[in-house]
């Protein structure tokens, strides 16, 4: 099963028609740092990755909130 999704993945869905709900949480590993996962029925839920199938992680924010819109993201649940 998997449990990471890339950038393309997640704008091909959302142009199927297939949402998640985001949430951004501190890196467990570097807590100066976030990362995204979202979140589908049934429990599932897949964070997102570069393209070394890596978790992305951001330094800001800021940076992290205009990556998701790019997406096409519009809500996303935030984890301080």
């Amino acid at each position: 099963m998997r449990t990471q999704v890339k950038r393309d993945d997640v704008k091909a869905r959302h142009a199927a028609g297939i949402f998640f709900d985001t949430h951004v949480i501190a890196n467990p590993i570097n807590t100066k740092e976030w990362i995204v996962f979202f979140k589908k029925k049934a429990g599932r839920s897949f964070f997102l990755v570069d393209d070394n199938e890596e978790v992305e992680s951001f330094a800001h924010l800021d940076g992290l909130i205009d990556e998701l819109r790019d997406l096409g993201i519009k809500n996303a649940e935030i984890h301080c």
